[in-house]
């Protein structure tokens, strides 16, 4: 079984893309991305069950479990937050 392989010749000719338009920069800059929250350390007591859990689903979207429990925590009490209500 014999595959011919061909080569891929790159060449410095312009691209011919017709009408283009040029995008305003809409990101933000990097500083802006950095979220420092005021963070407390606490030692909580979790079911097996549970750390089993968030530690399969932080791996699955490669984030850490500890994180992801510090979001669900904060997302619960803001939706109880008279505040918001």
């Amino acid at each position: 079984m014999n595959k011919k392989i061909t080569k891929i010749v790159y060449t410095d000719e312009p691209i011919k893309l017709g009408k283009t338009v040029v995008a305003k920069d809409f990101l933000p800059p990097p500083e802006a991305l950095v979220f420092k929250q005021d963070t407390k350390k606490v030692t909580l007591s979790l079911t097996s069950e549970s750390i089993i859990f968030f530690k399969q689903q932080a791996k699955k979207h490669d984030v850490k479990y500890q994180v992801m429990i510090r979001n669900l925590l904060d997302k619960y009490t803001r939706s109880l937050s008279p505040a918001t209500s």
